[in-house]
Formats: structure tokens, C-alpha cells, sequence
């Protein structure tokens, strides 16, 4: 017979015979599976064929086979590869079934092995994949029995079944290996919990942020993690009843302790039910540091906040010290426009604290938690004060090598203090009445539009009407800047707070210097009460410090010299001139010129001042230190009033 059988061998009906070959087969290798199974089958099988040889193999390449079990003279074998060419096994692969009941040599002279017959099967899926074959042989003829040919074909079938079986468990296990691997070696912490929140699995990253072993997993339950606090609690309680809810647990955040040493973790949280409903699948992340790190923000806020608090008691910001009626119409002033978003125009003469009324209003309205930015427009180059009012791009003019942000991007949601308003250069102004009307600008160098949210209060000792006729300030930014006009009156117009400055400095300076004072001399306040202060509370400021760093006693006092090295400018050194204004009766001709009394008080101080420091204006050894005002001020105050060291 060649490798094929005859059709009418394809479906027989079985005999009795046959009938009792098949229950052997079924009952032999019924309770067995995988390689017990093919053990198994092949004894069986090659008893009801006849057979001495029997075996079940699989591919493992194009042309190799592997048996997977070996039955050969009565005995199992161990099993071994071979190569298919050349061999009946060949055909059978290539072909389907193929049966030789004798004379194997004469088909395949090389490939027999001394066989003289052969019956072999496909083990093949039903997707046509031949996975290996089942094959019987024997040195002797077989017999050529169509009916026992069929029950062969019948245990090829089940044969491909469990091979498919075993490949299919194959792959779950490695399957399951990967999974395994990937929840063990996950970054992300993974846990399965039962309802009652015992743990089932939870993988690497899970035990070290948690502080457990692999051992502890099953002998923990999630709930003994979180510390006995309400807020902890009731977070867990909230987390599972969302879970059996089933809305989204995305993101909530969990307070635990470490098993191991208690520490304290926060994780972010994230669980849903498995769908058998027997466990829950968890993942959390470890956020202790963001935690940690946002709690100590919290407690640098709040440092900030006393510091701030206690900057301003030293400082005297928000805190203006003073009863008179002059003072109470600025601060009730102050108190209508502050929750409001006006600008604001502070006038008054230099030293009289327009910048501590300008933080006033700050911090009195809406924007009181937002940045209050300051610039002193006087104090800067009339280069430079375009690049720090707006910034500038790198590149945009030589030494700018990086970009710079502006005061007005800073301040953006707060409010911006222009102090000396009146020096700011004719070309900034444009700039300035464009974030007043449009709240919109650009850096130098960038044609990029930043909108801006800027409350501004401007400050100025200048005569901005004045400024205006002569052509160095633009009216309709004055107008805008002006919206609500508020005058500081000098120190010498409100003499009844006089009293009550001297006591706060001698407080706010008594301690820095080491100087316990108990009381004020009265000759000393009366001389404080006569002078004419120029330099307003500034030079009030000045003064007591420094009578303090020259008293020794425990009573503030001091001579008349400590007010002006020897200029005596007092309210009683004032008489009247044939004009019917005061001038100062001690001033040398020529010093009145500056026009009126006050002027001309202002004129003579700033000369005499000039004169002991030989025309020095900057420094700690200055004019400008020693009167309390700054360089760019002097420098005005001596334009104004005609002050040159030639003309003296």
C-alpha cells in the first residue's frame, strides 16, 4: 500500500472488537493528562494496532521533530529529536495520513531504521496548523484493518486537542509569568485587597513605600496603615464607599504609617472593584515629599505673614503715628480711596512719608495680598528707567544680555509706587498714559503685547502744575495720575504730632543702640516743637537717632546744634520782611532769594549744610545723608531754589 489509504478506510463502522479497542484507549488514558496523557496513549494505542513502536511528536522547526512520548518494545524511551527528510514522518507532515502495511525499506532505503511498516497520522488544529504527528511502526507487517485505522485517526484527533491543550496552558503560565513580572517590577505601588481590606498581593514598590515584607502581605490589612485620627479616617471611609459606589476614586489622597517605623506617608490613590467583586485593585504613588514640601510652603507663607507683620511694626508701615487735624483728613482720605482701584497722586515735600501712605492705601483694599512694587523714579538713569519700568528683551540695546521683567510685569494683580513721578522722562510718560488707559505695554525690544492688572499710586514733591506750563509733564497723564489727589502737610503744620513721633522713634531706635531713655528733657521737646523741619519726618527721624547715640543718660537730651550744626532755623528765627513775608533773621544777603519763607528757610539750611560738608553732596559724610534726602532730591531742591557753589 502506498502513503495513502483507500477512500472506503476513511469512516468505517466498528465491531464489537473495535468497538472494545476504542474503550481501552478511552479507559487507558482517561484520568491522565499532558505527558502522562501521551505516555499513556502511545502503549495503548500501539497494543490495539499491533504495533511494537509507537510515538507522538512535535515540530520545533521546519524539518526537526521532537517526540514528546516514546513507546518501544513494551517500555517508554526517552525521548529525542530527529530530522524529518527522508523519512516516512516527512510525508505524513507534508501530506496527511499515510499508512505502509510492509515493505517501508523499498519507499525510504535511508530513513526506515529496520522498520518494515508504518501508520502515521497529522496532529493538525483546525486552523490547519500541523503541529507535530502520531505515528505506530514495526519491524513485522501490520495489519491492513480499515476499522482500527479509523480508531487511530480518532486518538490523533484527541491528541491534537491535549498537545493544543498543553501550548494553551503553556502560554497562560508564561502569560501569567509576564503579568506577574510586570506588577512585581511596576514603579507604580500595586495591591489587591479583600473588602475587609486585607491584602492579597501587593508588589514591590507597594512593600517599600509601605514598610512591609512579602511574608507580612497576607497578615496585613490596609486599614491598620492609616493613623487614628479623624481626618485619616474619614478620608479611608470616603474612599471605600466610593469604590462600592462605583463613581471615580482618581486622585484622592491618603494619610498612612509605615509598618516598619511608623513614619508618616501620604499616597495618591487609586481603586476599583475586580469584576468578580471579590477584591479590590489598587495603585497609589508616594507623594510624601510634594506633601512635606507643600506643608512647609505653608508654614513659609505663614512666616512670611508674621515677618511681614513684624517688618511693619518696625518699620512703621501701615502704622502712622499722629493725632493732628491735618493728618486725621489725609487718613480718612486714605481710608475712602484704599478698596477702591483709583489711582492715586501723593503730593508733599520730601520726608513727610508719602511712601508709608502709599503702603496704607495698599494694604487697606482688595489688593492687599498681592505684590506692592516700588520705584524710585529720581534714583535712576533717564536711560534705564524705560527697561525698569517695562524690561527689556536681550539684545535690545547694548548691554542687554539677557531679558530683563519690568516693574509693571511684576506687579501685575497688585499695586506699582512711583515715587519722584515728576522726573520720569518726557518718552516714558507716552508709555505710562498707555498702561494707564489700555492696562497693555511692551518690553523694549518686543513687539509683544502684555496685558497688566496694576493698581498705581504716584508720588511727587514737585509742582506737577508747574511742570505742566513749562512743558516737562504731559497734562493728560497728570489728569489720569490725578484721579484722587492726596496732600501730606509738613511737619511744621502739624507741630501737636511732634510729641508723639519723638516718643516712637526713641522707642523704635532706644533698644538698636543699647540706650534705655526714660524721659524726654523739656527744653530739649521745646526746641523740637520750635524748629521749622525741613526735612520733615525724616529729619525728625534722623535727629533722634542721632541724640541717642550721643545721650548717656537715661533722659533724652540734647543742644540746639544737634538741629543743624549751628543754623537755628526756628519758627521763632521767622520775622517779618518789608513784603510782609518771613524770612530767617540769621540768613546772610542774598539767601532769600529763593522767594517766600519757606523757601528761603529751605534755601539757608541747604547751603549752611553744603558749606560744613564742603559742597560734598553723596555719601554717608553728604549733604544729601546728612539733610535725609536723597542725591537726585538735593540736586532738584538746588535747582529750584538757585543753589550753585559758584554763585556762593
Amino acid at each position: 500500500m502506498t502513503g495513502k489509504a483507500p477512500q472506503d478506510l476513511d469512516s468505517p463502522a466498528l465491531s464489537a472488537q473495535d468497538t472494545r479497542a476504542l474503550q481501552i484507549v478511552v479507559e487507558g488514558t482517561a484520568s491522565s493528562t499532558g505527558d502522562e496523557y501521551f505516555r499513556t496513549l502511545v502503549q495503548y494505542l500501539a497494543q490495539v494496532v499491533g504495533a511494537r513502536h509507537a510515538f507522538v511528536t512535535e515540530f520545533i522547526s521546519p524539518h526537526q521533530i521532537r517526540t514528546i512520548a516514546y513507546w518501544s518494545n513494551g517500555g517508554i524511551i526517552p525521548n529525542y529529536q530527529f530530522d524529518l527528510r527522508g523519512t516516512p514522518c516527512q510525508d505524513v507532515i507534508e501530506g496527511g495520513f499515510c499508512f505502509y502495511p510492509t515493505g517501508l525499506p523499498a519507499s525510504f532505503p535511508t530513513g526506515h531504521d529496520g522498520m518494515d511498516s508504518y501508520l502515521g497520522v497529522p496532529l493538525k488544529t483546525r486552523a490547519g496548523e500541523v503541529m507535530g504527528h502520531l505515528a505506530v511502526f514495526d519491524e513485522a507487517p501490520l495489519p491492513n484493518d480499515p476499522r482500527r485505522l479509523a480508531l487511530f485517526r480518532i486518538f490523533a484527533a484527541r491528541a491534537t486537542a491535549e498537545l493544543e491543550r498543553i501550548r494553551m496552558d503553556q502560554q497562560i503560565r508564561d502569560n501569567e509569568l509576564r503579568l506577574r513580572d510586570l506588577f512585581d517590577e511596576a514603579p507604580i505601588a500595586y495591591v489587591h485587597e479583600g473588602l475587609d481590606t486585607h491584602f492579597i498581593r501587593a508588589n514591590h514598590a507597594a512593600r517599600r513605600i509601605l514598610g512591609i515584607s512579602e511574608e507580612e502581605v497576607r497578615e496585613l490589612r490596609g486599614a491598620t496603615l492609616v493613623p487614628d485620627t479623624p481626618e485619616a479616617k474619614r478620608r479611608l471611609r470616603e474612599a471605600f464607599e466610593s469604590v462600592g459606589k462605583g463613581t471615580d476614586t482618581s486622585g484622592v489622597i491618603l494619610e498612612l504609617r509605615r509598618k516598619d517605623n511608623g513614619k508618616p506617608i501620604w499616597v495618591q490613590w487609586w481603586s476599583k472593584p475586580d469584576p468578580g467583586g471579590t477584591y479590590t485593585r489598587t495603585m497609589f504613588v508616594d507623594i510624601t515629599q510634594r506633601v512635606l514640601m507643600e506643608q512647609e510652603q505653608e508654614k513659609l507663607q505663614a512666616q512670611n505673614v508674621y515677618l511681614q507683620e513684624e517688618i511693619k511694626s518696625v518699620h512703621n508701615f501701615e502704622e502712622i503715628i499722629g493725632a493732628s487735624a491735618g493728618l486725621l483728613k489725609v487718613l480718612d482720605k486714605v481710608k475712602r480711596v484704599a478698596p477702591t482701584d483709583a489711582s492715586v497722586l501723593i503730593t508733599g515735600e520730601s520726608g513727610t512719608g508719602k511712601e508709608l501712605i502709599a503702603r496704607a492705601i495698599h494694604s487697606g483694599g482688595s489688593r492687599a495680598d498681592k505684590p506692592f512694587i516700588k520705584i524710585n523714579c529720581a534714583a535712576l538713569p533717564t536711560s534705564l528707567v524705560e527697561s525698569e519700568l517695562f524690561g527689556h528683551e536681550r539684545g535690545a540695546f547694548s548691554g542687554a544680555i539677557q531679558r530683563r521683567i519690568g516693574r509693571f510685569e511684576l506687579a501685575n494683580t497688585g499695586t506699582i509706587f512711583l515715587d519722584e513721578i515728576g522726573e520720569v522722562p518726557m518718552d516714558v510718560q507716552v508709555k505710562l498714559l498707555r498702561v494707564l488707559q489700555e492696562h497693555e505695554f511692551e518690553r523694549i525690544g518686543s513687539n509683544q503685547t502684555i496685558r497688566t492688572d496694576v493698581r498705581i499710586i504716584a508720588a511727587t514733591n514737585r509742582d506737577l502744575q508747574k511742570s505742566i506750563r513749562d512743558g516737562a509733564f504731559r497734562a493728560d497723564l497728570f489728569y489720569r495720575l490725578n484721579v484722587f489727589p492726596v496732600h501730606l502737610p509738613p511737619l511744621r503744620e502739624r507741630r501737636e504730632d511732634i510729641a508723639l513721633l519723638v516718643q516712637f522713634f526713641v522707642q523704635k531706635y532706644a533698644g538698636r543702640i543699647g540706650r534705655r531713655i526714660e524721659c524726654i528733657d523739656a527744653q530739649t521737646m521745646q526746641r523740637l516743637l520750635q524748629y521749622a523741619w525741613p526735612g520733615n519726618i525724616r529729619e525728625l527721624e534722623n535727629i533722634i537717632e542721632r541724640a541717642l547715640i550721643l545721650s548717656s543718660g537715661s533722659v533724652l537730651e540734647f543742644d540746639a546744634d544737634v538741629l543743624g550744626i549751628g543754623l537755628a532755623t526756628s519758627l521763632t528765627d521767622l520775622v517779618p520782611s518789608a513784603h510782609g513775608t518771613q524770612v530767617h533773621a540769621g540768613a546772610p544777603d542774598g539767601e532769600n532769594a529763593g522767594g517766600g519763607d519757606l523757601n528761603a528757610v529751605q534755601r539757608g539750611h541747604i547751603v549752611a549744610m553744603l558749606r560744613d560738608t564742603n559742597w560734598v553732596i553723596e555719601g554717608q559724610r553728604g549733604a544729601a545723608s546728612r539733610l535725609g534726602l536723597k542725591p537726585g532730591t538735593l540736586r532738584h531742591r538746588m535747582k529750584k531754589l538757585g543753589i550753585a557753589r559758584g554763585a556762593e
